[in-house]
């Protein structure tokens, strides 16, 4: 229902835009920058492709194969091309080198440009949004907060982490059917709320994933502030999660400011120079990233070995091995870095099915690359996932194959910092913070899952990447414990 909503909002703008598009055009063929016009990239530039783009793009996304309708203007115009999306022009990408050039030039030549809906959820103040100097520090405050030298040689947080997995595993039901889908977002949103706002009880949770279900589905939605659409059920989930963690914010003051009670909240309040709206916002995105990278991540691991026995079985040989060699159940530093095919298996999920399959910047000023120019205002997309499912740069793109991140070739592609081929995590300024946070928790999840769990998928389920990434019918398997 809420496809349907956004294709007909995009169609308003679309039908809105024809009146002005003529001039638009018109503009851009006549602007001059220097002695010479601007040439764009190739592409359909007719009124009709206002809203036959538009239509082919959300029936791309929303499938299982996102690039589709970017693999098909690369056909006709190149791996750089125009159309028109969201009502406005937009130069897409499906080059790797020049996708890295634009997340290398944020805030230079570049900067992040999300629709309202998005904008409003995740705040004014919100890292995901904000520009320029507020941008760069609320960045560093995020990386700072997760860095992974900190985590390494901290026993108490790996062990948390295991903890709230093997609570929400153990209390699975035995040989009965789950939703798969619904697990892992408990147990990522569990994670989440409890080390940036302490929180732990069960009731409290389940009402944040619930939120958080609801928030995410408002992100790209039509915004309208109506009971009955998802932007106004959004808008009320935010409300909600603000005011939980204002709330904490409130009780940290008053107890001084504890930060073994409240985590990452707890330590904003006392070393960082934010006010409550800004660290709410700061949780609140960071609460948004983390969830939907960790639940998502976990979900399509499990399905993608479902429909892969050989990389399962690999798997569980692995997993065998680091559970006679660990003392006990919790696992320390030195067993996660004896996963070696969990992080190809984690790479793989991430290729096919990484949730920041596109990235929507704004140019800055006119842009000159090649032998084109994108003029200041137009939307610009890197399309991260074309590039990731490129036959020409992964043979046997569509297949999910682990043991590929072994071979010799592909051992520059696999680091996500550097490589302009694989990039599951964004980069430049604006890269994940939390990348490798991420990583060890869906480590230690597949870990515990596969070592406890054996499971049957009783329905047939495929990948749809809007509103977001997920599996569309939850993926029910029936569970029994080992």
């Amino acid at each position: 229902m809420e496809g349907n909503y956004l294709l007909l909002w995009s169609i308003s703008i679309a039908a809105l835009s024809c009146i002005f598009s003529w001039f638009y055009r018109q503009n851009y063929k006549k602007k001059k920058i220097g002695f010479g016009p601007i040439t764009l990239p190739p592409g359909d530039t007719s009124w009709s492709a206002i809203i036959g783009d538009c239509l082919r793009w959300y029936n791309s996304i929303s499938s299982s194969h996102p690039p589709e309708f970017v693999e098909e203007q690369v056909k006709r115009y190149g791996k750089v091309f125009t159309c028109s999306l969201f009502g406005r022009r937009a130069v897409v990408s499906a080059d790797p080198v020049f996708n890295r050039y634009i997340m290398q030039n944020e805030g230079k030549l570049f900067q992040s440009s999300y629709p309202k809906s998005f904008r409003d959820l995740v705040g004014k103040n919100g890292v995901i949004v904000v520009h320029g100097e507020q941008q760069k520090k609320l960045h560093a405050i995020a990386v700072n907060i997760m860095k992974l030298e900190k985590i390494s040689s901290n026993s108490t947080f790996l062990s948390d982490v295991q903890m709230i997995m093997l609570q929400t595993i153990n209390s699975l039901p035995d040989n009965e059917v789950v939703v798969l889908q619904d697990v892992c977002r408990k147990v990522a949103i569990n994670l989440m709320a409890n080390q940036l706002m302490g929180v732990s009880s069960e009731s409290e949770i389940n009402e944040m994933a619930c939120l958080f279900s609801d928030f995410v589905d408002g992100c790209l939605s039509v915004p309208i502030n109506l009971p009955g659409f998802a932007y106004h059920t959004a808008m009320k989930a935010r409300e909600g999660i603000i005011a939980k963690i204002k709330n904490t914010i409130a009780v940290e003051m008053q107890q001084g400011g504890s930060v073994e009670r409240s985590g990452v909240l707890g330590r904003l309040v006392e070393e960082e120079n934010l006010n409550d709206n800004q660290i709410a916002d700061f949780i609140i995105n960071l609460l948004f990233a983390g969830n939907e990278t960790t639940t998502k991540t976990m979900l399509f691991a499990v399905y993608f070995l479902t429909q892969c026995p050989q990389a399962l079985e690999e798997l569980l040989i692995e997993h065998a091995s680091i559970r006679r060699m660990s003392h006990n159940e919790i696992l320390e530093w030195d067993d996660y870095k004896a996963m070696p095919f969990t992080q190809c298996v984690i790479d793989e999920t991430l290729r096919l099915g990484g949730i920041a399959i596109w990235l929507l910047r704004e140019a800055k000023a006119d842009v000159e690359y090649k032998d084109f120019t994108i003029p200041q205002g137009y939307l610009v997309v890197p399309f991260l996932s074309a590039i990731h499912l490129d036959e020409g740069i992964y043979p046997g793109a569509l297949q999910f194959n682990p043991w590929r991140w072994l071979a010799e070739e592909n051992k520059e592609k696999r680091n996500w910092r550097t490589s302009p081929y694989f990039s599951p995590f964004g980069g430049g300024a604006r890269y994940c913070p939390g990348a490798e946070i991420s990583r060890l928790q869906i480590a230690f999840f597949l870990h515990h899952f596969v070592s406890k769990c054996r499971w049957t998928q009783i329905a047939e389920d495929r990948m749809s990447f809007f509103p977001s990434a997920r599996l569309v019918n939850g993926f029910r398997v029936r569970v029994s414990k080992v």
